[in-house]
């Protein structure tokens, strides 16, 4: 681990810029040497950088959702050319193009991170080491070497020996209870959010071999990062478990907001919809239209969720309209005679008879 550590150290410096700010920020209120104030200034820089990474996430879920698109006509391709692997390969990179698909967008934000957590754990081990690193000089190394969470030093790790936790002032039983709940912590908030994603966010009606995998790495990486996070210091496990988190509840906000056609939390999603839409006589919100119109823009190509929504419209009196709004199926009614002109007809005058025509008006008689 720090010799994969020591690759990303040409970052390590603005990294421990960031942290040194936020720490000037939280130890003028919780004091310099306070954990709280070193701990709270590692949870903002994941703040911090998860907020950059927002764009990367729009593009791993249009690509994650783009690849679950595709698993039936991958699955033909591999079928078609099972013998033929550098066929397979070119149609599948062909396919890929066309779509505009990249499997790789899905990785982005891991990736994009993988830098800033290892540099933060170069920093962190070389606090353990009483070295000064980045722009963390002998007083600040001094400083983050007194800081405990829950009795347990920032750069202590659950492997450590009884001496090299003593040297940070603290107790080895103390800092591995700390370690093992943030361990357990970290892989829990792991398997739920992978959970999430497989139970409520995925098309139920497509089966793929994409469905399985996602299926096995949910219980794979819960493993791994327990597996890792044993060598991890105390200031890691509060960077990956704030990570975790802020995964899990931007994952639950886009599911709840922008759920997957065909799954079970596009379901809950049109029902609660439905009842806004029962309940206020008419649909606000952009989101909420756009959605609506692409279900109406799809047509005969609606999923079984989509149906089920519109035919629900229909049963309360209630159609939907290609901009995304709802109005009451006799307004749409009306509004599509009055474009052809149906109930704007005059009543034509009664035709006559030829001999009628001829025959001239009779005078009115006065008395």
């Amino acid at each position: 681990m720090d010799t994969i550590a020591s690759l990303f150290s040409f970052i390590t410096t603005p990294v421990s810029w960031v942290i040194v700010q936020f720490h000037s920020l939280y130890g003028a209120i919780f004091g310099p040497d306070s954990g709280w104030a070193w701990g709270l200034s590692i949870v903002s820089l994941v703040v911090l950088i998860r907020i950059c990474l927002i764009p990367l996430f729009v593009k791993q879920i249009k690509a994650t959702r783009g690849m679950q698109a595709l698993q039936p006509k991958m699955k033909a391709i591999q079928e078609r050319y099972k013998n033929d692997k550098q066929r397979q390969s070119e149609e599948m990179m062909k396919l890929y193009k066309e779509t505009g698909t990249n499997p790789l967008s899905s990785c982005l934000p891991i990736l994009a991170q993988s830098p800033f957590f290892f540099a933060l754990y170069h920093v962190l081990a070389a606090i353990a080491n009483g070295k000064t690193i980045g722009v963390i000089n002998e007083s600040l190394l001094a400083s983050a070497r007194q800081a405990h969470i829950f009795g347990a030093p920032l750069a202590a790790k659950f492997t450590d020996s009884e001496e090299k936790v003593a040297a940070l002032g603290a107790s080895l039983t103390d800092v591995r209870i700390v370690t093992a709940i943030m361990i357990i912590l970290m892989s829990l908030s792991q398997f739920y959010t992978q959970r999430q994603l497989m139970q409520k966010n995925v098309d139920l009606s497509v089966k793929t071999p994409f469905m399985q995998q996602q299926k096995m790495l949910m219980y794979i990486f819960p493993l791994i990062f327990a597996f890792m996070g044993i060598n991890f210091p105390v200031g890691v496990l509060v960077y990956w478990l704030t990570t975790n988190v802020w995964t899990m509840g931007q994952q639950m906000y886009v599911i709840n907001q922008n759920p997957t056609p065909g799954s079970k939390a596009q379901d809950q999603y049109l029902t609660r919809l439905l009842k806004h839409v029962s309940t206020h006589g008419e649909l606000k919100g952009r989101g909420k239209k756009k959605i609506v119109a692409a279900i109406v823009a799809k047509g005969p190509d609606r999923n079984d969720n989509e149906r089920k929504f519109i035919a629900a419209l229909t049963k309360q009196g209630l159609a939907a309209q290609a901009d995304g709004s709802v109005i009451k199926s006799a307004e749409a009614t009306a509004d599509s005679d009055a474009a052809s002109g149906g109930a704007a007809k005059r009543q034509q005058p009664k035709r006559q008879s030829k001999s009628q025509r001829q025959t001239p008006p009779k005078p009115s008689s006065k008395k």
